[in-house]
């Protein structure tokens, strides 16, 4: 069995920047959908929830499943939910379309996250950190490409609708590329770990102590980038810009990531992390004006830059089972 490495790691990116382009035009479409739709600020809220636990629960079971069901058969899931969910958003007609949509849309973007991460630490089990970094590159590159296409379409008039069906290309080309190539098994698989064994290492004290903060930190990332539109709509500057240029810093700092680890280690980049991330939430929630929204986003945008791949990172380096 030959395993192409730079080939599935291509695809992955391209898997993750699908994920994320759902992100970039759907935090641009809220305030659309709220008029069109004549949706209340708490249905606009229960559908931006829905990608949240489709995403947390698709990460959960996937990622449980990766080892019985195969890497390959997970982002085949990934793929085909990804497909039905851009249809189902582009059809919609209301509440129950706009939330069933989301939902799938959002266990595609679990299951992508749920057979990736072990897949990159499987491939590049020598480099985990700086690749899964590498990795999560496409997560902002892919809102920043999301973003940029909503915010100039929108400016030429085309419909949202459109807009979206735009991420059936990424996802066609990932499913094309990854259903096609032969895939390694995961590393606890190979090493001989058992599901009991790994079932008892997930009960240890430090990662259910990193599953916790897990949540805390995806939810400071994904969270307040999903729900940009409503947070900034008051300060003079399109909210769609502010995430583009976030998810750029974003970029950069994780394209340089092997640098941080070497002069940090993950653990100090993850305290590096959690500092200038509250103290940009902070500055954000008084933001008004081009210069200080900027300079806020700058602050937030530099403190969760490493905070997802850092955490699985360090979690794989940790307990050899991801």
């Amino acid at each position: 069995m030959i395993i192409n490495k730079n080939k599935l790691f291509i695809a992955s990116c391209i898997a993750l920047i699908t994920t994320a382009m759902s992100f970039g035009l759907r935090a641009g479409m809220i305030n659309e959908w709220t008029i069109q739709f004549l949706l209340s600020k708490e249905e606009i809220g229960f559908i931006a929830g829905t990608a949240f636990w489709g995403f947390t629960l698709a990460m959960i079971f996937g990622g449980t499943l990766c080892d019985i069901l195969g890497l390959k058969k997970i982002l085949f899931i990934a793929f085909i939910c990804h497909i039905i969910g851009i249809i189902l958003t582009v059809f919609s007609v209301g509440y129950w379309s706009l939330f069933l949509s989301t939902l799938f849309i959002g266990i595609a973007n679990g299951m992508v996250e749920a057979a990736c991460n072990p897949l990159v630490a499987t491939l590049f089990s020598d480099q985990k950190t700086k690749m899964l970094n590498r990795f999560h590159v496409w997560f902002p590159g892919g809102i920043v490409i999301g973003g940029l296409v909503g915010f100039t379409l929108s400016n030429f008039g085309v419909s949202w609708q459109i807009q979206v069906s735009l991420m059936l290309i990424p996802a066609i080309i990932y499913g094309y590329l990854l259903l096609k190539e032969e895939f390694p098994q995961t590393e606890r698989v190979v090493s001989g770990l058992s599901t009991t064994d790994m079932f008892k290492a997930c009960s240890s004290p430090l990662f259910i102590i990193m599953v916790l903060l897990m949540m805390i930190t995806a939810s400071t990332e994904l969270g307040t980038n999903q729900l940009i539109d409503s947070f900034l709509r008051g300060t003079g500057v399109a909210p769609i810009l502010i995430l583009v240029y976030v998810s750029g810093l974003m970029m950069l700092g994780r394209s340089f990531a092997g640098k941080f680890v070497h002069s940090l280690s993950p653990v100090g980049m993850l305290l590096f992390s959690a500092v200038f991330s509250t103290l940009g939430l902070v500055l954000l929630s008084y933001a008004n004006g081009l210069g200080f929204t900027f300079f806020s986003a700058t602050i937030f945008g530099i403190g969760i830059c490493f905070f997802w791949p850092t955490m699985i990172g360090f979690v794989a380096e940790c307990f050899q089972f991801l």
